[in-house]
């Protein structure tokens, strides 16, 4: 199981950090992806973390304001958005693979067997 948390409503040009924690199993072993989806618009990934080395993917328009990172030690991946945008505003969602996935495939939701309830983030202008 997932638990996606940490959402919330912050100004443009604001941070969050979201938490996703694993229990029944642990993630350390396991690839995470941040998802996210708007109103009207599909869901779409917004970064990728491998193991066991940590490799990381990331949305071209979050590409040097997010960053994805784990505590293996608490079992949880982190997404910490900073300079945070009206248009990042959607519900994200955190999903666990079963497999490492390569560059082109970490962005599509049908790799991913776990998914989290989703936290809502919301940015205002």
């Amino acid at each position: 199981q997932l638990q996606a948390s940490g959402g919330g409503l912050v100004q443009a040009g604001g941070s969050l950090r979201l938490s996703c924690a694993a229990s029944g199993f642990s993630s350390n072993r396991w690839p995470v992806a941040w998802f996210r989806q708007a109103p009207g618009k599909e869901r779409e990934g917004v970064s990728y973390i491998s193991f066991p080395g940590g490799g990381t993917y990331y949305l071209r328009s979050v590409m040097g304001r997010f960053t994805i990172s784990r505590d293996n030690s608490k079992n949880t991946v982190f997404l910490q958005m900073n300079s945070l945008k009206p248009e990042d505003t959607a519900v994200y969602y955190c999903a666990a693979a079963q497999r490492r996935l390569l560059a082109g495939r970490w962005a599509l939701s049908t790799e991913y067997a776990y998914w989290g309830q989703g936290t809502q983030v919301t940015v205002s202008s």
